[in-house]
């Protein structure tokens, strides 16, 4: 993968990257590994929250260190350190080397088939940069709390706005790699998540609810709260007004309706009844103590109907500006986009090198992620995403021929059974769709359904137009927990006969 235009920070550079590297892999190969790598990590991770348009919060942490993995006699190793120098490399390599050792015995006694890693090429001195064009963390803080308080102000001009909340979230994470079979990659990436919440109370009656910004996280920068990806303006100065009709809104009928759901919505049903689901780890029962399993059992790759034939679902670790993007992951696997499920059938899962040898799936696709560097790495989601239609309708074009419907935007609560299977979901709002136009929002609304019978009741996708790249910066997995970033592209979909809910009526019963 050619490296981007943009340069990693000087400072990373600046580390003892590659003699750190070496004490520790030249340590691991004299005691008899037959794989190590060695990864050392700088994440930055800040944040600013204001309420009414004032600070009432911030931070701004730094991880900083180093890890050592060894592959001995079938077995892992892991061990991590954060003394940057040669000796101390070289110590970490030989509590990795202990473990695996450890680990191994333990593993035998167990009948466990030994660990070996798909084949992967050699990628030499590769450097890869995230697509931004700002880095907002070279933009002052004070820059960053006045944008946010201008914001906050326009909203609580509004009649009817109350409170309101502000934040923005930014992360620059720096890894370099190197392992025992010569590959060496050094990566920068940048992320960041503005977000604001309006709050409308009724001081007559009590009443009160919110609506939030709908703009999603980004692998972006500084540009991004600047206009570039996203219109602020347009949103911000619509955001009181649909508040306001929320307020004043008709609690919903339950019953059967056919749903348009825009992508701000969407993402999030993909991510937890497709994204997860595909994440081969839990298919194969790894993850069932914490995170769950999966009803896309392997035994049903090739062969499971997860939705209708107009369902086309990738795994992308190279999405411009996804937040799963990179160039390489941390097993030294180069980015890669791959099928999951094509015209409606599941074709393939979310892998790392070890899972990807042992079920004879040929090369990983790089899903190997640690979100810090006391963290081994594991199989982590890639940005997946439903493909559009290629000259298929825009949002409203999918309103047509919808007698009875709802029209769901922004993501709220939800709710997954533990094999990714039964599940429901709200939204921000919805709108009522009367013999195929829109008719005013209505509350208190929760669409729910099996995985297979949600995607097989969807019976037309938009077009290009209308596709969107959602996402979140908290996917939590793993014991200890890890948290990885995510990105999930769709464009606005109509679904068949779904069952929605009242919220409010389900609550009192």
């Amino acid at each position: 993968m050619p490296p981007t235009s943009r340069a990693v920070d000087p400072q990373f550079l600046a580390y003892p990257l590659q003699a750190l590297a070496d004490a520790a892999l030249d340590r691991a190969r004299q005691l008899g590994a037959a794989h190590a790598d060695f990864r050392l990590e700088r994440v930055r991770s800040a944040s600013w929250r204001l309420r009414d348009a004032r600070v009432s919060g911030s931070s701004d942490n730094v991880q900083l260190g180093f890890a050592v993995r060894v592959l001995l006699d079938g077995a892992w190793g892991f061990a991590a350190g954060v003394d940057l120098d040669p000796g101390s490399a070289a110590r970490v390599a030989e509590q990795a080397v202990a473990v695996a050792r450890l680990s191994g015995g333990i593993s035998r006694a167990a009948g466990a088939p030994p660990v070996e890693l798909a084949e992967e090429p050699v990628h030499r001195d590769a450097t890869w940069v995230s697509a931004y064009e700002t880095n907002p963390f070279e933009v002052p803080d004070t820059e960053k709390t006045a944008l946010l308080a201008e914001w906050s102000s326009r909203l609580l001009a509004a009649d009817g706005v109350s409170h309101v909340q502000a934040g923005l979230l930014t992360v620059q994470e720096n890894k370099f790699y190197a392992d025992t079979s010569g590959t060496v990659t050094t990566q920068q990436r940048i992320r960041l998540h503005p977000h604001l919440e309006a709050t409308s109370v009724d001081e007559r009656t009590g009443a009160f609810d919110s609506m939030r910004t709908i703009a999603p996280p980004a692998g972006r920068g500084w540009e991004y709260l600047l206009g570039t990806g996203w219109d602020w303006n347009a949103e911000l100065a619509e955001l009181p007004e649909l508040l306001a009709e929320k307020m004043k809104a008709p609690s919903v009928e339950a019953g059967r309706y056919d749903l348009v759901i825009d992508p701000s919505n969407l993402w999030l049903t993909i991510h937890e009844s497709i994204g997860h689901a595909t994440e081969l780890d839990r298919a194969l029962g790894y993850e069932a103590a914490y995170a769950g399993t999966s009803f896309a059992t392997f035994d049903r790759l090739g062969s499971l109907k997860y939705g209708s034939e107009l369902m086309h679902v990738t795994g992308d670790r190279t999405a411009e500006h996804g937040l799963a993007s990179v160039g390489y992951d941390d097993e030294g696997v180069a980015a890669q986009s791959w099928d999951l499920i094509k015209d409606g059938t599941l074709v393939g899962y979310q892998l790392d090198r070890a899972m990807a040898s042992q079920q004879g799936l040929g090369r990983s696709n790089g899903c190997a992620f640690a979100d810090s560097p006391a963290h081994v790495p594991v199989q982590r989601m890639a940005n997946v995403s439903l493909q559009p239609v290629a000259g298929g309708p825009d949002t409203e074009g999918l309103f047509e021929g919808v007698e009875k419907g709802l029209y769901i935007v922004g993501d709220r609560s939800w709710s997954i059974d533990m094999q990714r299977y039964n599940f429901q979901f709200t939204g921000q709002r919805a709108f009522a769709i009367r013999d195929g136009r829109l008719a005013g929002q209505v509350k208190d609304f929760a669409y729910q359904a099996t995985t297979t019978d949600f995607w097989g009741s969807m019976s037309a996708v938009g077009g290009p137009q209308t596709y969107v790249l959602g996402g979140a910066f908290n996917c939590g997995k793993a014991q200890p927990g890890q948290i990885a970033a995510v990105s999930h592209g769709c464009p606005s979909a109509l679904f068949r006969n779904v069952n929605v809910l009242n919220t409010q009526q389900e609550a009192g019963n």
